[in-house]
């Protein structure tokens, strides 16, 4: 288990890399890791989590009073609180600005179709959260009929939030989004983009886990990826009654 001083220097090492891979700019974003006594370490309002010290981080109960620190906490703290309360299983939480992801929740995009099989396979999708003032107590109930089903999210042009069991793994997932809204900005630029077979689609969310959003899924997939279906079943058909034919006619 990590010490409150190991937590820091991960939400330093975290905070530059959000800020080296240009997720963030300014003092955009905010990190936060639940401690084991319960209460939340998360990063300051107003500074660069590019340049951010150790020392800058701020510890809060679990209503977002600040216990310990120099400075204020992020505006952000009453929904880290709250997905904390939420979610039992999440120890911590990464919310940054990508740019093409950023641009899709601006847009009113949600990034839920089924196109790339490694996003898939992890986080499923993508939904969008309807706007809520940063920093305001409407921006937890914003996110009321997904917390429980999705671990990353669109913010209505407000960004990613990304829930992890690691600050390592909410980076990641922040990562696998905006590689996931770069990809279709590009693809969507060359020519119609195809979604994956229904029955790839529910094979890897099977694999991963999150069988209980496949209905959420499917509503984002177009003809091509259903024709795609008919094909292979068409083919397991013709490829059945070949055998059945062949074994019916037996050696001559």
């Amino acid at each position: 288990m990590s010490t409150p001083f190991q937590v820091r220097s991960l939400m330093v090492e975290f905070g530059h890399r959000l800020y080296a891979r240009h997720h963030i700019g300014a003092a955009e974003g905010n990190l936060s890791v639940r401690l084991p006594d319960g209460r939340i370490m998360i990063t300051p309002s107003g500074i660069n989590k590019g340049y951010m010290k150790a020392e800058d981080m701020i510890i809060c109960d679990q209503s977002g009073k600040k216990v310990q620190g120099i400075g204020k906490p992020s505006s952000e703290i009453k929904l880290h609180g709250a997905i904390y309360n939420w979610r039992p299983d999440i120890m911590a939480i990464c919310h940054a600005h990508p740019v093409y992801a950023t641009g899709y929740s601006t847009a009113r995009i949600p990034l839920m179709r089924p196109i790339l099989p490694e996003v898939v396979g992890t986080i499923g999708g993508v939904p969008l959260a309807p706007y809520g003032a940063p920093g305001s107590s409407d921006l937890p109930e914003t996110l009321a009929g997904l917390i429980d089903r999705f671990d990353v999210f669109l913010l209505e042009a407000h960004g990613v939030l990304a829930l992890g069991k690691t600050l390592e793994d909410a980076f990641n997932k922040v990562e696998i989004v905006e590689r996931f809204a770069g990809i279709l900005y590009v693809a969507e630029k060359l020519g119609p983009v195809k979604e994956l077979p229904q029955k790839e689609i529910e094979r890897l969310l099977k694999a991963a886990g999150r069988l209980n959003i496949k209905d959420e899924i499917m509503q984002h997939i177009g003809p091509a990826a259903i024709s795609a279906d008919a094909r292979s079943v068409e083919v397991e058909q013709a490829a059945a009654a070949s055998v059945q034919k062949k074994s019916g006619a037996g050696y001559r």
